[in-house]
């Protein structure tokens, strides 16, 4: 009998694999995980008695086609429910998108450093990767970007904010950009830190969307919702690539629990409004502290913050993680900090300054 494996796809060789934040050691020296941009707040009012009344139909399959998620998406969002679309996690709809759009021989961009999904999910398609470096402020290079498109280019992904940058696309310049690119390349603005935005000059994605037959928007309840851990995600689009999203889509993915927990977690606004209030004041704490150790920090809109060290990033990560807080650090590049409890903060922040010392 031959010994040969299974023939599998070559554009799987190779292809990078996604790291997760590194969680917190189970009774280590580490006591914080800014490492994910995880909500540090529980679930919202209201989320976990839905949850638990979902969970006695564990036997059956969730609605597969999210009736209830997508009727209240609708409404919030006024747009019909024909031009949304459902995943697990904002990072699963991309992934449809991908099937919908690309494939072998077709153009996939995004600025670069930016998530670190589109590559993984680009070169699972076998569509290529263009990436196009960030200018020296951290920020996409919209105008690089619209000069790279070409004949092939099928998707561009906007991550607006930026991960890990925490930056922004201004209204402005992202009206330039979608002037210049073709009506036929689907424009995918990844807004899953949307709700941490305080700059007026950033526009609204949906408002983007109504009037751009071209443009999708990408929205996730795993950051300010704080749904995380039960993966669910939706896009905004028009009729017929939001058509496409729900054909490429995994059959009953989201699951039920999922779907009741976004719904009422979108009925608690106002006191998800507050939390995120809170989190941005942290934000604003932490910056300016960090600025007045001497670190240059890019200016973020996101609930993390962005160090460029270079060369010693893994040695900052380890100094985090001997202190208390695990960080995520990109080698050679950079670090990501989450906006956390005021406790975490602290301990990262007087990490940051020992650590400057040192330099």
């Amino acid at each position: 009998m031959s010994e040969t494996s299974p023939k599998l796809r070559a554009e799987l060789e190779g292809i990078p694999t996604y790291k997760p934040g590194k969680p917190a050691a189970a009774g280590g020296p580490v006591a914080y995980k800014l490492s994910s941009n995880e909500n540090p707040y529980p679930p919202l009012p209201g989320v976990m008695e839905s949850t638990v009344a979902a969970a006695g139909s564990f036997n059956r399959y969730p609605d597969m086609a999210c009736t209830g998620l997508m009727n209240e998406l609708a409404e919030r969002f006024a747009v019909p429910v024909t031009h949304l679309a459902t995943g697990t996690g904002s990072v699963g709809v991309a992934q449809q998108l991908l099937q919908a759009t690309s494939g072998p021989g077709d153009e996939v961009m995004y600025a670069w450093r930016s998530f670190e999904a589109y590559p993984i999910i680009t070169q699972i398609s076998g569509a290529t990767a263009v990436q196009v470096p960030l200018t020296p402020g951290e920020v996409h290079d919209l105008d690089a970007m619209a000069d790279a498109i070409t004949d092939r280019t099928r998707l561009i992904f906007v991550c607006n904010p930026n991960n890990p940058t925490g930056t922004v696309v201004r209204r402005a310049e992202l009206e330039r950009f979608l002037d210049r690119v073709p009506s036929d390349v689907l424009v995918v603005l990844d807004e899953a830190y949307r709700e941490f935005i305080r700059d007026a000059e950033v526009p609204d994605g949906v408002e983007i969307y109504r009037n751009r037959p071209n443009v999708a928007v990408l929205r996730t309840f795993s950051k300010a919702y704080g749904l995380a851990g039960l993966r669910v995600g939706f896009a905004i689009a028009h009729e017929p690539v939001a058509a496409a999203l729900r054909k490429t889509a995994v059959p009953f993915g989201v699951s039920q629990l999922a779907q009741d927990a976004a719904v009422a977690s979108l009925r608690a606004e106002d006191e998800l409004l507050g939390r995120v209030g809170s989190l941005v004041c942290e934000r604003t704490r932490v910056v300016e502290a960090l600025r007045s150790q001497g670190w240059t920090v890019p200016e973020t809109q996101a609930n993390f913050v962005w160090l460029r060290l270079g060369e010693r990033t893994m040695d900052f990560a380890a100094a985090c993680e001997r202190a208390g807080v695990v960080v995520r650090p990109f080698a050679g590049e950079g670090m990501r900090a989450t906006i956390a409890e005021t406790e975490a903060n602290d301990v990262f922040l007087n990490t940051a300054a020992a650590f400057l010392k040192e330099l």
